[in-house]
Order: structure tokens, then sequence, then C-alpha cells
């Protein structure tokens, strides 16, 4: 095929897709004004909602994804299902085993090439606890590079700028090093999308952290109390004090005030999940990366996730405006939090709250797939990044 490019323009309300390929459509123009398929508080949590419902509708249509078959499992093909980093394995899982149809065996109809291993699982078969040394990771991953781009003409076409990988350990960013391109070119789908240790929004996805205990999503987060129920406390967090932000919050909130429960562990016999359900706003500071699964957690039970972290991308922000459902406080203002969040109307939180609940749909693992869940929002960031690709082939 002759040289073609790919350009992505988004201009709130209106899509140019000029794209050159056999199986995309050729220079389409949508005037997407006017549409209302969405409840107001999905389309006030998202940004430039009619972008994003006419990218998606044609993201069903057309995207294709091929997976490579090379590799041998555990650590190609298979990925953790259950505990923290239960997103990498569940996106691995539902591309290759699930029914969806963005999976194509045809490597010349694909969009985008998936490299299908699993950091999580480099991390338990191939690292030496206590090393410190990460550098069987990188080998892994350069090795499997250049297997793929030996045996197939794709990855050498474009350096990877097509191709992705999907990670949801802490240490996937630093496993992408392997390769230069994977790292600086491909389209990396990481949980630790931190700015300034290399992630770039522009090519990367931020991909969301799920604590599935056992693999699934706590009872208590399914069945949630009444909408109007009174919420007892202003503000939650406990957890172990890892990372710069925690100390501090810890710091300054630690059993400092009735109204916003702070505890690095609670005391026995008081539940993590309830004490959420009781709470206004539930604090999401960063650890030792700046991901956190209480952002979903949060997001599950209804309680306004505060997002306390430096250079994190939030995950799918490029769709949801996370105004809308969220509060984003400044590190250097967590001494201030009573004060910050004890001063938002109380007309203002009803609408944060619808907004947790209208954006829960995109942040739920479902087996199998369904529209507009977290898998498809992943393979639409994904989508985005492919479109703004300029390719010379």
């Amino acid at each position: 095929m002759e040289s073609f490019t790919v350009e992505f323009k988004s201009h709130f309300g209106r899509i140019y897709v000029n794209i050159k390929h056999p199986s995309l459509h050729a220079l389409k123009y949508y005037d997407v004004t006017g549409l209302n398929e969405f409840s107001i508080a999905i389309l006030e949590a998202l940004t430039a909602h009619s972008y994003y419902y006419r990218s998606y509708l044609e993201m069903e249509k057309i995207f294709k994804v091929y997976v490579y078959p090379d590799g041998d499992l555990p650590i190609v093909h298979d990925g953790p299902c259950k505990d923290i980093y239960s997103t990498e394995g569940r996106f691995l899982h539902e591309m290759e085993r699930g029914v969806g149809k963005f999976r194509t065996n045809d490597p010349n109809a694909a969009h985008v090439y998936f490299l299908p291993f699993s950091v999580t699982w480099m991390v338990k078969y191939l690292y030496t606890p206590s090393s410190y040394d990460i550098t069987p990771l990188t080998q892994f991953v350069s090795d499997y590079v250049r297997v793929v781009s030996m045996r197939y003409p794709f990855w050498n076409r474009t350096h990877g700028a097509d191709h992705f990988m999907l990670a949801c350990h802490d240490w996937g960013p630093h496993a992408s090093k392997g390769n230069p391109f994977l790292y600086n070119t491909s389209i990396r789908v990481l949980c630790n999308a931190n700015t300034s240790e290399g992630f770039n929004p522009l090519k990367d996805v931020s991909l969301p952290e799920i604590h599935l205990y056992g693999g699934e999503v706590s009872p208590k987060l399914l069945s949630l109390p009444p909408e109007n129920a009174p919420r007892r406390y202003l503000a939650f967090f406990a957890g172990g004090m890892h990372g710069p932000i925690r100390p501090i919050l810890l710091q300054h909130w630690k059993n400092r005030d009735k109204d916003i429960l702070v505890n690095e562990y609670l005391p026995k016999g008081i539940d993590y999940y309830s004490i959420m359900l009781s709470s206004k706003f539930c604090l999401c500071p960063s650890g030792f990366e700046v991901a956190s699964p209480r952002i979903v957690e949060s997001i599950y039970a209804e309680c306004v996730p505060v997002i306390l972290s430096n250079y994190y991308v939030l995950p799918f922000s490029d769709v949801l405006q996370w105004e809308a459902f969220s509060v984003q406080v400044d590190v250097s203002d967590i001494p201030r939090l009573k004060e910050i969040l004890s001063a938002i109307p109380e007309s203002k939180y009803k609408k944060l709250k619808q907004g947790v609940r209208a954006v829960r749909r995109h942040f739920t693992l479902n087996q199998p797939a369904k529209r507009f869940d977290v898998f498809h929002m992943i393979l639409h960031s994904i989508w985005l990044r492919r479109l703004n690709i300029k390719l010379i082939s």
C-alpha cells in the first residue's frame, strides 16, 4: 500500500477522520450536535459527549485488533484476574478468549497489534524477590518484540506505533524500556500513568486499577444504600503509610477530626466498605505509585473521590470530565481538606454524586464484556490514539 496518513481532529461536536486504509471509511464527517442518548448526568460527566458517542460507535463498527499468537503460558496469553492487578488479566482474557467482535485473525485487517504479555506474571515468575533487579523483565520484553518483528512485517512498518501493550503492575513502565520503540513510540496502556516517569498522554492510555478480592467485587458495593440515605462522615481514608503523599495526609488528619476519618489501619471490627458507604467523600492519595484502586472503589460506593496525587493522568480523561464526579485537591492543600470539602454546597455534592453513579458503568468489569464498560473504554482509548498516528507504509 502507498503512504497513508491517519488524522483525527476533534472540535467538540465534530469529528473529521481522514483515513486511507482498506477497512476504514475514507473521509468521515459528522455533525453530531443534538444527540441525547445519555442522561443529563452522563452528559455532564463526558467531555464533548457527542464526539465521544460518535467516535465510540465508529469504533464498534470497524475497529480490529490482532493479538500476536507467539509466546507461551503463563507469561504470555494469561494474566491476573483477581486482587490488585486484575484489570491486566481481565482485559487479556476478554481479548483472547471472549466472544467480542474486535479481535481479527487476519493481521492485514488489523488497525492495532496487541503484545499479549503480562508484566505481573513476569514479576511472579522471572523476578528474584528483594533483588531489585528488573533486568529479566526488560530482557523478556526485548526478546518478545524481537521475535514478532522478525516473524511479521507490522512492527518494522511503523516502528511499533500501531502496537500496544497493557500492564497494571507498577513496573509496567520499566518493563516497556526493554525496547526503545515500545517505550517511546508504541501505545502503552498503564495503571502507573505518571507523567514524571515517561507516561505520554498523547500516545499512552491510563488504565484504571481495579482490586477484585477473590476475583469479584465485594457484595457490599453491589447493594448500595438508598440514594438519599445520610452519610455519617465527611471524608474517609484508611491505608498504609507509603509514598510521599500519605504521610502528609496522616500527619494532618489521623485521629484528628470526627468528620474526617483517617487511619493507617482500621480498628478491628470496623469494615472498610461499610465506612466508604457511610462517607460523602473518599480520599484517594497516591502511594508508592500514582494509581490507586480506591478511586474505582469510591465510584462503586458512590462516595465522591477526592484525588490527592501529583503527575497522575486520570483514566479515560480524554472523554470523561473528572470535575463532574470527583474533587481534585492539591497536595499542598491537604491541611485545608475539611475547609475545602465543607465549602462544597449540597447542590454541588448531589451533582457530583450523580456523576459518580453515571460513570460507574465505564469502570465496571463484565464477563462477558458489555457496551461502554471498562473493556470497551480501554479499547476506545486505544482507538483514539491509533487515529492520532501518522503512518508511512
